[in-house]
This record gives C-alpha cells, structure tokens and sequence, in this order.
C-alpha cells in the first residue's frame, strides 16, 4: 500500500488527525492493532476544547445522544468540601467538559473519514516494524504490519506514531524519552450510579494519603479509579478483594453495597501504571509522534484526549502545507519540528499541574492534610484564581466569550 501518510494507531489522536488530513485531500493509511472500538476504561472524559474542538470539525452532532455534560467539580477532603467548580462561569463558547464513551468517538471518527476517498483504516494490523532507506539511520519510509491474512507494507512521506502511552514506534525509531514513574498506580472499576449523586459532577475524595476519582459515565454507571502506592497492586490482591471494598468505604461509603456486588473478582478492575513521558524529540526524518506517544500524561482532569486532538489539528494543516510544497522530506522535516514547537509549552503545563494535584493527593498526615486542604479552600474562596488555575487544563484553545448564564440572558426572547 502507499499513501501521503501512514498513521499507527486508531485512538483519538490517530483518528483525528487521519480525517483532517483526508479531508485536506492528503491520502492517509491508518494502522489499528485492535480488530474493534470496544475500550473500556479509556480516554472517556473529554476536557471543553476538544468539545469546541469536535464541534468545529462536524462531529459533536453525530455523537448527540451518545456522552453527558460535567456541570460541576467537587473536591471533599476528611468529609468536607473544600473545592467546587461550577464550569457554567468560564466564559467560554463551549465550557463544559464531556463523557464520551471512547467506542462512540472512534466510531464517528472512522464513519466521518471513509467520507473521503484518500482514507483508509486497516483493522487488526499491527506495526512490527519501520521502513528505513540507507539501512537502520535512514529515514523512515512507511511501515510493516502484521495482519490475520498476512504481512503488509504501507509505504508513505511521513509516518505517524499515534500509537499511545507504550508506543511500540516510538521503541523501534530509537527516539530518546524519559519515562517518569509516579508514586502512584491506579485501579479503575466501574459501578452502577448512586440515585444520590447528581449525575453532572466529577467527584474527587481524599482521606489522609488516599484518594479516588468518582467520574459519571453515560448512559448510567460511574467510572472509579483508587490511588494505590507504585507497584502496590500484589500486596494489595494478597489482603485479598476485602481490601479493595474496605478502601471504597472510607472513600465513598455511597458505594459499598454495589461494589461487594459488582466486583466479585479482581478481573473486574482493571489497573493503569502512571507515569509521564517526556521526549526531547518528537521527530525524525519521516517519522513524528504525537499524542501519549509523544507526551504521555496522568489521568488527572482528563488531559489525554483532550491533547492529542489538539495534536491532530494542529499537525494535519502544517503537512497540508508541506506536501503542497512538493512533499519533500526537507519540508516534512520542518512541518513537524514546526509541530513540537507550537506544542509543546501547552503540553508542559499540563504536565505542570497534573503533578501539583499528583502532590497534594499524596500529602499526608496531620499537617500535610491541613495543608492541602487550606489550599483548596484558598483557591475556592477566589473565583478569579479558581478560573486562572484550572483554565490553564481545560481552555487552552477557545477564546473568551460571554458565561453560560450571560449568554442565556443575551438570547432573545421568544414570541407566541
């Protein structure tokens, strides 16, 4: 096969960026190792950029029905509540953050880009190796995968690594990165919502050293991930599923009866190693990474999507303009260090605050938690801070505008 570009992985970074490319007439092959969109515990909280961001591409309507708004963020420590969020007063065009199942967002992305001719997604093919012109230092020059039905090639100008957070390209290009641990992993599971809670708020609780992120889940179950220390996940299936339970209960009591229901067997959970990434380079001659590939990120304020369709549109119009200039691999050259430098600063605060929050989760103790939560108290008892610091997470794209409740008041009145 031979196309314009190759992109490995058909998450959303790779997806994105595959239909802003075909739809700039830049014919692209995606390779997806999985056969299906079915990922669970995935990539589902979707910051408001990337709201306005897929409303802007044409797909926020096709995905009408299939996600929930996050009106409200809520932060209780010990019991009390030292933080909360209103997302309706950011002045923003689209303030609020979503949950979109991950199958219903690729599903659209995938329907929107067979739309176009120069499209095409291969499913169960898995990159096993690059192509490289002048031996292992040469540039890349496409792609070798494994599918059921034999080895294929995908020769291409550019190959993408959207291929996440243990990017095999990135492994064979030898791009130098750092990977650093945190002190934390994280167990998800997934519950039946609680007919108290309201189903349009984040909820974070923290007791002492512990925390747990409580996230409404459309249609009507609600994601939980509980912090475990590094590594702790033997230690912690040795004390057996009781363990599990008790730590729910001192967390969100709420929940005690549905998780002695739901999770009989520690299959039921699912456990996700944290750590961030950092790559010096994000390229090579024919090669570029983007999305976890690139910049790997906690799961804290849902960052992952939300940068790699940043990624995807911000990368699709520069190689636009390279292969308009010939294609050459001069211009792809700088079309894609031209894509770490608009990137990468945002990519760092991001990275910045999810290990400010990574902190004061892990502050413990009795001074340690009187710190930690008279800085929460601090940041809620000013709403012109409370919308500087988490604006630097959720509005890096939009530009100001009216607040939700402002823009009702603006909208003309009707007549009968």
């Amino acid at each position: 096969m031979t196309a314009q570009v190759c992109v490995v992985g058909g998450g959303p970074a790779g997806l994105a960026l595959a239909v802003e490319l075909a739809k700039r007439s830049v014919s692209v092959v995606v390779l997806e190792q999985s056969g299906h969109f079915n990922r669970s515990f995935r990539g589902e909280s979707v910051s408001p950029d990337s709201v306005w961001l897929l409303d802007r591409l044409g797909l926020l309507g096709r995905l009408d029905g299939t996600y929930a708004q996050v009106h409200h963020l809520e932060i209780l420590d010990s019991g009390s509540a030292v933080l909360n969020v209103d997302f309706s007063d950011f002045p923003y065009p689209h303030p609020y953050p979503v949950e979109l199942p991950q199958p219903a967002l690729l599903s659209a992305l995938a329907d929107v880009g067979r739309e176009h001719s120069g499209f095409t997604l291969r499913q169960s093919a898995t990159a096993v190796g690059l192509l490289r012109e002048q031996g292992e230092s040469g540039p890349v020059t496409g792609v070798r995968a494994r599918t059921p039905d034999g080895e294929i090639v995908v020769r291409a100008d550019l190959t993408v690594a959207a291929d996440g957070r243990f990017s095999k390209v990135r492994e064979m290009s030898g791009l130098a990165y750092e990977k650093q641990p945190l002190d934390r992993d994280v167990i998800w599971l997934r519950l039946p919502f609680p007919e108290e809670w309201d189903s349009h708020t984040y909820r974070i609780r923290i007791r002492g050293g512990e925390h747990g992120l409580f996230i409404p889940t459309h249609p009507d179950s609600v994601r939980v991930g509980l912090n475990i220390a590094k590594g702790g996940l033997r230690d912690l299936r040795a004390q057996g599923l009781s363990a599990l339970h008790e730590k729910l209960d001192r967390l969100a009591p709420e929940l005690s009866a549905s998780v002695r229901k739901e999770v009989q067997a520690w299959s039921d959970t699912s456990m996700l190693d944290i750590f961030t990434t950092v790559v010096p380079r994000w390229s090579m001659p024919g090669l570029v990474l983007m999305g976890d590939a690139a910049h790997t990120l906690t799961p804290i304020l849902g960052q992952g999507v939300n940068h790699a369709i940043i990624d995807a549109v911000t990368l699709a119009p520069l190689v636009e303009e390279a292969m308009a200039d010939g294609g050459g691999a001069d211009a792809l050259t700088r079309a894609c260090e031209q894509f770490q430098q608009s990137r990468e600063e945002a990519v760092r605060l991001s990275r910045a605050l999810q290990l400010r929050q990574e902190r004061l989760f892990a502050l413990d103790g009795r001074l340690g938690g009187l710190t930690r939560r008279s800085l929460y108290r601090i940041v809620n008892g000013n709403r012109a801070l409370q919308q500087r610091v988490l604006a630097r997470a959720y509005f890096q794209v939009q530009e100001p505008g009216p607040t939700v409740a402002q823009r009702i008041v603006q909208q003309p009145a009707s007549h009968n």
